[in-house]
C-alpha cells in the first residue's frame, strides 16, 4: 500500500513536472521570437501544440517565417517540430516537413523539398546554449529556383562536433547520387564531344576537415551574426564524376575579411572539362579562362580526357598562385 502510495505521488509529480517543462518550452519559443521581431525581424508562426507525454516534449510550429533584413537571409515551411527528451531539452531534434522548405536571400530565393530531413543537436547547458554536436541527415532532397532543379541526392549525411577547444568544430558531408541536372547538366550542352556517357549522378561527393572559428557556434550565431572561419584543416574534399575527379587536402587560414592563405594539394584527372563545367556555372569567368588553361597545362600530363594534374594550390590574402605562377583572386569566405 505504502509503495502504490509512493508510486502515485511520483506520478502526480512527473505529471506535474511535464507540464511546466512544456509551459517553459512554449514559452521559450515565444519569448525568443519576440525578442526577434523586436530587434526589426519579419517574425510568424501559426498555432503552436505540444505533445509526447510522458517521455518527451514535441512542440510544433505551423507555419513559420523567419526574415533577417540585416543579412537579406529568409526562411519559411509549412511546419516545424522541436522534439526533446522531458528530463533535458538541451538534446533537440528538430524535424522538418517533406513539402517544400523556402531559404531566401535578398533577391534569390531556393526551394528544397526533402524526405525525412531532421537535424539532431546536442547543445551544452546553460543560457549561451552552445552547440557540442550537430547531425543532419535527409533522404532524398532537391534544391530548385524559378527555372527548375539545381541539385539533387539521393541522401545527405552532414556531422559537425566540438573539438576540444569549444571554437574548433570537426565537420564530415557526404551525399550519394548526387545529380547534376539543373545547371550542371545544362552546363554541359554543347560541350565537344557530347557528354551523353556522363552518368546521371556524382559517384562520389564527400568532405572531411577540422575548422577553426572565431567563436563557438550558439544561440548569438542566429540572433547577431554567424561566426566566422578562421582555420581549415582540410582532410579530403573529393568529387568524382564519370572520368572527372577533383580531389583536395591542406591547411588553410581565413582573416578579417575572409581571404585565404595557406597550400592545398590539388589532383584533377580530365581537368579541361571541368574548366568547361565551371565556365558554364559562372565560377570561372571567361576573361580569366584562357589565363587559367595555360597555367595548368604546365603541370598537365596526357591529353583529352586522360589529361591529369597534381599541383600545389598556394593562397596568400586572398591571392591564388598554381605553384609559382599567379592564376587569380579567390572570392572571400564569409558566413553571412
Amino acid at each position: 500500500m505504502r509503495l502504490l502510495k509512493w508510486l502515485s505521488l511520483g506520478a502526480a509529480v512527473w505529471i506535474v513536472y511535464w507540464g511546466l517543462a512544456a509551459w517553459g518550452l512554449r514559452g521559450g519559443f515565444e519569448t525568443w521570437f519576440d525578442e526577434q521581431q523586436r530587434q526589426g525581424w519579419q517574425v510568424s508562426y501559426g498555432p503552436m501544440t505540444t505533445r509526447g507525454f510522458p517521455l518527451r516534449h514535441v512542440t510544433r510550429l505551423e507555419q513559420p517565417l523567419l526574415a533577417d533584413p540585416g543579412t537579406g537571409a529568409a526562411w519559411s515551411a509549412d511546419w516545424i517540430e522541436f522534439d526533446s527528451p522531458a528530463i533535458w531539452p538541451g538534446a533537440q531534434s528538430l524535424r522538418f516537413p517533406a513539402t517544400p522548405q523556402h531559404y531566401s536571400y535578398f533577391d534569390q530565393t531556393r526551394r528544397l523539398t526533402a524526405a525525412e530531413m531532421r537535424a539532431d543537436l546536442q547543445l551544452a547547458p546553460g543560457l549561451a546554449l552552445e552547440l557540442e554536436q550537430l547531425s543532419l541527415t535527409s533522404q532524398a532532397w532537391q534544391i530548385a529556383d524559378a527555372g527548375g532543379v539545381l541539385w539533387q541526392a539521393q541522401d545527405l549525411v552532414l556531422e559537425m562536433r566540438q573539438m576540444a577547444q569549444a571554437e574548433q568544430y570537426h565537420l564530415n558531408a557526404e551525399a550519394r547520387q548526387f545529380s547534376p541536372r539543373g545547371l550542371l547538366r545544362a552546363g554541359f550542352g554543347g560541350l565537344t564531344p557530347a557528354r551523353d556517357d556522363l552518368p546521371s549522378w556524382f559517384e562520389a561527393l564527400r568532405l572531411r576537415a577540422d575548422l577553426g572559428f572565431e567563436s563557438p557556434w550558439d544561440r548569438r550565431a542566429i540572433e547577431l551574426r554567424r561566426p566566422q572561419l578562421r582555420q581549415i584543416n582540410l582532410d579530403l574534399v573529393e568529387a568524382h564524376w564519370g572520368d572527372m575527379l577533383f580531389r583536395a587536402s591542406g591547411e588553410l587560414e581565413v582573416d578579417e575579411k575572409g581571404r585565404l592563405s595557406g597550400e592545398l594539394a590539388l589532383r584533377a584527372e580530365n581537368w579541361p572539362a571541368i574548366l568547361d563545367m565551371a565556365e558554364r556555372l559562372s565560377l570561372l569567368p571567361p576573361s580569366t579562362r584562357s589565363a587559367v588553361e595555360k597555367v595548368l597545362e604546365l603541370f598537365s600530363t596526357g591529353t583529352g580526357r586522360a589529361a591529369k594534374i597534381d599541383i600545389p594550390l598556394r593562397f596568400h590574402q586572398g591571392q591564388v598562385w598554381a605553384g609559382p605562377l599567379p592564376i587569380g583572386t579567390a572570392p572571400p569566405l564569409v558566413l553571412r
